[in-house]
């Protein structure tokens, strides 16, 4: 991946980050201190006393259950599985939806696990452009015209990695019936869910129906990137055995300490969430001001959910360029490249991570560089 140049520069990374995509992590400390204020004194003895013995294949009964919790009614813990992880969760997907003889739909920019997974998997994928004069959102009507007789798998991102923005209600609808009627499967990487901006801008999970997956991690909403634990929820337990199956020859189980702290990471979703959107709305609106104050520089199409925005730079740099030139002044940023097969001076957008406590210091170092070189630009 090439975006480690612009984010491991030197042995100790860079001085500033802008390219983090996560919400603000709890230490152990907070994660053990909030659970006992919760009075789940349990918990946290398994979590000292926990064996050491291999968990279930796919997680243990207890955390799928915590997980289900987030679905609908037809959404049980026999409809979750477990991985460490959401990278190898997509990749375990991919291998069982999409194969040699079968093609897939996907878009872009996009993250690149979402985009590649079917290709990994031997498959046919047509690529579908987003575009921000469009709001970055998907249409529709070019996903019929893409659908091909042998299409089993459609792979989307929402809310939007790069943009941090929401697919609209009627699309995600027409996006469902479409599945229905040609019997695919949507895969849905649903990692910014439960970080709106504005609650009422929630969709439902792909989850919530028949074709649907919904892929999650815990890295995003609740900042607990250091457990390691994503999932898969489908309501098709012949796919989801199929999952598992596949699941088996890459990572059989979850460790036991990281489901533990998962467990708890859940049951304080509400107190976490609600700290970490304050976080992000606090710092959407230093990004507003700044692009406010640097309109003839740079734009974008405003976030609606997660802790992301594509950027596009006005100036006489692409987005390549000018990561290199902020890696050189230790700044960190995910140029158009990191989304794109080819980068074009209408997807040539660099993502900025705006969801921890420590992104204003980032920002004002941006700042910096930009008053240091606007009038060459």
């Amino acid at each position: 991946k090439q975006h480690k140049k612009l984010t491991k520069v030197q042995d100790g990374g860079l001085s500033y980050s802008l390219s983090n995509s996560f919400a603000e992590p709890l230490t152990s400390k907070q994660l053990i201190d909030w659970t006992l204020e919760r009075g789940d004194k349990d918990l946290v003895d398994m979590y000292y006393s926990h064996s050491l013995h291999y968990t279930p294949n796919g997680g243990s009964y207890d955390l799928r259950q915590a997980i289900a919790e987030l679905y609908g009614p037809k959404v049980s813990a026999d409809n979750i599985l477990v991985f460490p992880g959401a990278q190898v969760a997509l990749q375990t997907a991919a291998r069982v939806l999409a194969n040699s003889s079968s093609h897939s739909i996907t878009f872009t920019p996009g993250y690149q696990s979402v985009q590649e997974g079917p290709s990994h998997a031997g498959g046919l994928v047509t690529k579908i452009s987003l575009k921000a004069e469009n709001g970055w959102q998907i249409d529709p009507e070019e996903v019929m015209a893409a659908i091909q007789p042998n299409t089993k798998y459609i792979v989307i991102n929402e809310p939007y990695n790069p943009a941090g923005t929401l697919m609209k209600p009627k699309v995600q609808l027409a996006l469902k019936n479409i599945a229905s009627d040609h019997g695919i499967y949507i895969m849905c990487d649903e990692v910014y869910r439960l970080l709106e901006h504005n609650p009422d801008d929630r969709l439902p999970a792909m989850a919530d129906f028949e074709r649907g997956l919904s892929c999650v991690t815990l890295s995003k909403p609740w900042g607990g990137c250091g457990i390691s634990i994503g999932w898969i929820a489908c309501q098709d337990l012949t796919i989801l055995d199929k999952l598992k199956d596949v699941q088996y020859f890459g990572t059989a189980c979850p460790a036991r300490v990281s489901e533990i702290q998962a467990i708890m990471t859940l049951k304080l979703s509400e107190r976490i969430l609600q700290r970490n959107i304050t976080i992000i709305l606090h710092n959407k609106k230093l990004l507003e001001k700044f692009i406010d104050d640097y309109n003839d520089l740079f734009e974008w199409i405003p976030p609606t959910a997660g802790a992301i925005v594509a950027i596009k730079f006005k100036g006489p740099l692409t987005s390549h360029e000018l990561g290199d030139r902020l890696a050189a002044s230790g700044i960190g940023i995910k140029p158009a490249y990191c989304f794109c097969e080819n980068v074009t001076p209408e997807n040539d957008y660099f993502r900025v991570g705006f969801g921890e406590s420590i992104m204003p210091a980032a920002l004002d170092a941006f700042r910096d560089f930009v008053e240091t070189y606007k009038h060459e630009w």
